[in-house]
């Protein structure tokens, strides 16, 4: 088992899906948590909170995170 990173965004967004995979039963920590609430915009153009899970999960969060993805367009 590997950990990858599948996502980055910011604390709301990576909280939102760390939910969602939870739900399908994939494991996910979130990565720089504190670093991502600070300094608003600054953060999220240098980089915000990140999504860790193992890479035996990477496909099936792939397909939850696109589907996370299209319903925010929508």
């Amino acid at each position: 088992m590997r950990l990858v990173e599948i996502y980055e965004g910011t604390l709301f967004e990576c909280q939102m899906i760390k939910n969602l995979l939870e739900n399908e039963g994939i494991e996910s920590n979130l990565k720089d948590e504190i670093i991502g609430t600070r300094g608003g915009n600054v953060w999220r153009q240098a980089g915000g909170v990140k999504i860790i899970i193992s890479d035996d999960n990477y496909e099936k969060a792939r397909i939850i995170i696109s589907e996370f993805e299209k319903s925010r367009k929508d």
